[in-house]
């Protein structure tokens, strides 16, 4: 278990939470704020069965942000119905109240089923997208990982889509076969790679390295 090193604001705010569950469908749903962070939130009341990792909008009055979702209550336990989010755009303005200021939160709750294959790490990628049978369409990663990323984008693309996504990694296009994992209506779209190459992959891994060290 990591350490809760940034400090959280106890409070209680309605909120929307909005995006598609576990079986694809959209969503959006009247929750409660137990507590939040400049990096995330904590909610109460959720209904919506969500996986981890799943990214979903969060509006509070007339502003919101998107957000990963980074652990789930399990059913009958005192956590049920409550959800842990990660923020994915802290600099956007959410919340109209003050938050203290605090380095990274690393807080992460022991939740069974939970399971982050590669990390993720902020970025600012342009994209090119081709759906099976479309026309080309462009968009930015915010995040990337060996895995898969996020593309922001007006109209996300639909669940199970299948695609090629071109990435400018530095001066190299890199072109990638994948899916969509997770929609967030109103932010973009999240996309896991399939079956990239052994060049792809390292080439994607030093440019995750150079990324995670200018984070750093």
């Amino acid at each position: 278990m990591g350490k809760r090193s940034e400090p959280r604001k106890v409070v209680q705010v309605p909120v929307r939470i909005f995006g598609t569950d576990q079986q694809g469908r959209i969503f959006s749903e009247g929750v409660t704020t137990v507590d939040v962070s400049r990096s995330g939130a904590k909610l109460s009341g959720v209904k919506a069965q969500l996986k981890v990792d799943e990214i979903v909008g969060l509006s509070c009055g007339p502003n919101r942000v998107h957000f990963r979702v980074k652990w789930t209550g399990q059913p009958g336990t005192p956590t049920a119905g409550m959800m842990g989010l990660v923020n994915l755009s802290p600099e956007r303005p959410l919340w109209d109240f003050h938050l203290p200021l605090g380095v990274m939160d690393t807080f992460r709750p022991e939740v069974r089923g939970e399971r982050r294959k590669s990390p993720r790490v902020k970025c600012d990628v342009p994209v090119e997208v081709r759906p099976e049978g479309e026309a080309n369409m462009w968009g930015k990663a915010s995040d990337i990982s060996l895995g898969g990323c996020f593309v922001e984008m007006p109209i996300p693309l639909k669940p199970d889509t299948k695609f090629e996504i071109a990435l400018w990694i530095g001066e190299t296009k890199v072109r990638l076969r994948a899916e969509v994992a997770s929609t967030a209506p109103g932010f973009g779209t999240g996309v896991r790679f399939v079956n990239v190459g052994a060049g792809e992959r390292e080439l994607l891994a030093k440019h995750i390295d150079a990324l995670a060290k200018e984070l750093a």
